[in-house]
């Protein structure tokens, strides 16, 4: 209750209007920064649209890896900071142990990745948002192909 009363009271002060919460609008620029024997280094970046004129914060946690239909890692990350008015995005960093990419349970999609020079990487989870006492959280889902070097 005191949250609450907190957060009208400053908006009251501040004149400032809630609209709604930042958008989510997809995981885009999905691609391997690194790779060598040990790890596959993967970036994606979260789009997001934020139109109040306060911020929050943005966390992803737990958000499931999978390449080409299985599960390799989790990506969590740093609480961010979410910009007022304006269109941004976090990244989503993870290593991922090659040896959980290439294994012989996903021998044939191993080949089929080889042979394109493609993988399918798939980012499946949730990114929490947290403004003065108030959660929301965004459903991520989304799947890109990505260039492989061998």
């Amino acid at each position: 209750m005191k949250r609450l009363l907190l957060f009208v009271l400053v908006c009251s002060l501040v004149s400032c209007s809630v609209r709604e919460t930042p958008e989510f609008v997809t995981v885009k620029n999905i691609k391997v920064l690194k790779s060598d024997k040990k790890n596959l280094t993967l970036k994606g970046d979260a789009l997001f649209k934020n139109p109040n004129i306060i911020g929050g914060k943005l966390q992803a946690d737990g958000i499931k890896v999978l390449v080409n239909g299985n599960e390799v890692a989790e990506v969590s990350s740093e609480v961010f900071n979410v910009p007022s008015e304006k269109e941004f995005t976090i990244p989503l960093l993870v290593d991922i142990p090659v040896n959980k990419v290439f294994t012989d349970k996903n021998l044939g999609s191993l080949l089929g990745s080889i042979l394109t020079k493609k993988m399918e990487v798939k980012y499946i989870g949730k990114i929490n948002y947290k403004i003065l006492g108030f959660s929301h959280s965004y459903t991520v889902d989304e799947t890109e192909t990505v260039k492989i070097k061998l």
